[in-house]
C-alpha cells in the first residue's frame, strides 16, 4: 500500500513540475510599454533601452522618453503605459487619484538638488542658515516643496522662495549662467550645465554648491530624500508578475551600469534621447544620486519623504501600505 501511495505521489509530482515551471515562464511576446523622462529620472534606464535596441533585453519593451512628467502620468492613467518613471510626489498623487491603481515599484533617484550661488556678487552659503533674509529661485513643484520643507525644518526664517519667475529647471539654469540671480536651487544635470555656461560668460558660481541631500539628512530621516521612482499599473502587475520581476532585475542592472560606467552610459543616454550632451551627462552622473531601492527599504524611505511634503503635493494624503508593490 505504501509503495502504491509513493508511486502516485511521484507521478503527481512529475505532472505538476511542468505546471510550476510554466508559472514562472516569461512571456517574451508581451509588449511592455515603459515611459520615462528625460534628464536625471531617465538616466538609469539608458542601458536597458540600449539592450532593447540591440535585442539583448530579456523582454519585449517599447520605450517612450518624455519631456513632461504630466505626459507620463496621463499615459499611466489612460492605460497607454504599463510602467512609468515619475517624480515621487506624482507617484503618490497617482495612487490617491486612481484609488490604488498605480503602485510604486522602486525608487530610482535620491536627492539631486544643489544650491548654487553667484559668488561674483554674493558669498556662497556654508549652510542653510546663511540664506536668512535672502531670495532663492527654485523650479516649481517638487524642488519647491523640498526646499520649503527643508528650510522650515531647519528653522531658517525670512527666506523668499521664488518659484514663479523661472518655473522650469532649464529656464532657471539659463538665468544662473547669465548671472541674473544670486541664489538658485538646481537639479543635476542643470548644475553642471549652468557652471559650464557661466564660465563661458565670465560668471563665477559656487565651486562646490550646497548639497541639499546632505542638508536634508541633518534634519530628516537619513536617506529619505527621494525624488524619482518607477511605478506600474496595478492590473498589469497582477496579470504579469514574472515580467514585472524581470523588468526590475534588468532595471537594477541598468542603473548599476550607468553609475559604474559614466562615459559609456553617457553615450547611451544621448542615443536614447534622454539627454542631449554626452560630456555633460558623464560629468553629472556621479552627482545624480541614482539608486535602485525596492521592498521594505523603498517603503521606509518613501513614507518618510512623503510625510515631510505638503499633503496637497502628494494627492491629499500619505498613501497606505497598498501603494508599495511587493513581488508575490
Amino acid at each position: 500500500m505504501k509503495k502504491t501511495i509513493a508511486l502516485i505521489l511521484a507521478l503527481t509530482l512529475l505532472v505538476a513540475l511542468p505546471l510550476f515551471a510554466g508559472c514562472n515562464k516569461l512571456d517574451k511576446d508581451l509588449e511592455i510599454r515603459v515611459w520615462t523622462l528625460n534628464g536625471t529620472t531617465g538616466f538609469g534606464m539608458a542601458q536597458l533601452i540600449d539592450a532593447d535596441k540591440n535585442g539583448t533585453a530579456a523582454l519585449n519593451y517599447t520605450f517612450t522618453v518624455e519631456t513632461a512628467a504630466t505626459n507620463v502620468r496621463d499615459a499611466l492613467i489612460n492605460g497607454t503605459a504599463d510602467i512609468g518613471a515619475v517624480p515621487t510626489n506624482m507617484a503618490s498623487a497617482l495612487y490617491n487619484a486612481t484609488n490604488g491603481e498605480i503602485l510604486l515599484l522602486a525608487l530610482n533617484t535620491r536627492g539631486v538638488l544643489y544650491l548654487v550661488a553667484n559668488t561674483g556678487k554674493v558669498e556662497a552659503p556654508a549652510s542653510l542658515a546663511d540664506l536668512a533674509g535672502k531670495t532663492v529661485f527654485v523650479p516649481a513643484q517638487n524642488p519647491t516643496f523640498i526646499t520649503k520643507a527643508l528650510l522650515d525644518k531647519a528653522a531658517v526664517a525670512n527666506v523668499t522662495i521664488d518659484s514663479a519667475t523661472y518655473a522650469e529647471p532649464a529656464a532657471l539654469q539659463a538665468a544662473v549662467a547669465q548671472g541674473l540671480v544670486d541664489y538658485a536651487v538646481l537639479p543635476e544635470p542643470m548644475v553642471t550645465i549652468a557652471k559650464t555656461k557661466a564660465a563661458q560668460n565670465s560668471i563665477t558660481l559656487s565651486e562646490s554648491p550646497l548639497n541639499l541631500t546632505a542638508e536634508w539628512d541633518k534634519h530628516f530621516t537619513e536617506g529619505s530624500l527621494v525624488q524619482g521612482c518607477v511605478v506600474v499599473r496595478k492590473g498589469f502587475a497582477e496579470d504579469h508578475p514574472a515580467e514585472v520581476a524581470k523588468f526590475l532585475e534588468e532595471y537594477e542592472a541598468s542603473i548599476n551600469f550607468v553609475t559604474g560606467n559614466p562615459a559609456e552610459a553617457a553615450t547611451m543616454i544621448v542615443d536614447a534621447g534622454i539627454f542631449a550632451q554626452a560630456p555633460v551627462a558623464q560629468k553629472a552622473i556621479p552627482n545624480c544620486n541614482l539608486c535602485f531601492v525596492a521592498g521594505a527599504d523603498m517603503q521606509s524611505a518613501m513614507s518618510a519623504f512623503l510625510a515631510a511634503m505638503p499633503v496637497a503635493s502628494i494627492g491629499g494624503k500619505v498613501p497606505d501600505e497598498g501603494f508599495y508593490y511587493v513581488a508575490k
